[in-house]
């Protein structure tokens, strides 16, 4: 594909993202089909979802003309391979047999290790986790609780928002939440929810070289441009160095606690395992294994 082509591309990408939301689906699928080898298709949909969201439009290109190429060229490489050594014969069979009996394994086996120790660790065990390890848990970024607006600069009753958003009261918060539905471009409330403020800084037209002493000097925050009005309250903060709330941490002791148990688990786990099967003669042995054991003594 040559970069002549890609804007045809980006186009065909975008006219795809209109498409889906059309019922017809046999039109759908017609439309959605982007590279086509024999029997082996690409879909621009397969292609769309590999695209960061807020990708620039020659970013865009670049991501979508390499993973075609590499598509088109991986199809081809198999086709060579294929019609030289046909199906790979039964090694092939049982490395694609081995691989995924160990994928199946290895999923189970997570899921039931973090749901099964999760269970087990208590919101105590967390805690007291927290306290005697801290300094673990030292921020490298700030965070902020509060609430988010973006709205057009046009739009209505700019002035009752200016009042609402420096407001944590239950009848401010509904006020703007309503305001938003048909208004705002963006709405995020975090009151109950740490985000990193550089994330949320991201989303308005401002430069802040001192962070801590930003949030040390600004609770409510109005900003414009020329096209919207953006409200930033904030509620709480924690600043880079801190030791990170508890709330916050929460999630990563969880983690690490159950990694700490999960060998021990899944020792125990393998051998009860292995004791029930041979007890209840789920597994026939063809060789002596008491005997076999006295050989290991």
């Amino acid at each position: 594909m040559t970069k002549k082509n890609l804007p045809r591309l980006l186009l065909g990408l975008a006219l795809c993202c209109a498409l889906t939301a059309c019922k017809g689906s046999a039109v759908k699928e017609e439309a959605d089909t982007l590279v086509q080898i024999d029997k082996y298709t690409l879909t621009r949909s397969e292609v769309t979802k590999l695209i960061p969201e807020g990708s620039s439009p020659a970013d865009s290109l670049l991501i979508a003309e390499n993973y075609i190429k590499k598509w088109i060229t991986d199809v081809l490489i198999y086709k060579v391979a294929e019609r030289n050594m046909g199906n790979g014969g039964e090694e092939i069979e049982r490395l694609v047999e081995e691989y995924r009996q160990a994928l199946l394994r290895q999923r189970y086996l997570d899921i039931m290790v973090h749901d099964k120790l999760s269970a087990q660790i208590s919101e105590k065990d967390k805690q007291a986790y927290y306290r005697e390890d801290s300094q673990r848990f030292v921020l490298k970024t700030n965070l902020i609780r509060g609430l988010f607006v973006k709205v057009p600069a046009d739009a209505p009753g700019l002035d009752n928002v200016r009042k609402w958003y420096r407001s944590e009261k239950t009848d401010a918060v509904e006020n703007i939440e309503k305001y938003s539905l048909s208004n705002a471009a963006v709405y995020e409330y975090f009151y109950d929810r740490w985000m990193d403020l550089d994330e949320v800084l991201q989303k308005m037209p401002i430069q802040v070289t001192d962070k801590a002493q930003f949030l040390r000097t600004n609770r409510a925050i109005e900003t414009t441009d020329s096209t919207y009005c953006y409200f930033l309250n904030i509620s709480r903060y924690v600043t880079a160095g801190s030791i990170a709330p508890y709330d916050y941490a929460r999630p990563e002791i969880e983690e690490t606690m159950i990694n700490q148990r999960k060998v021990d688990f899944l020792r125990n786990f393998e051998e009860e395992l292995y004791r029930d099967a041979v007890r209840k003669g789920d597994v026939t042995f063809f060789y002596d294994t008491k005997q076999d054991n006295n050989k290991k003594k």
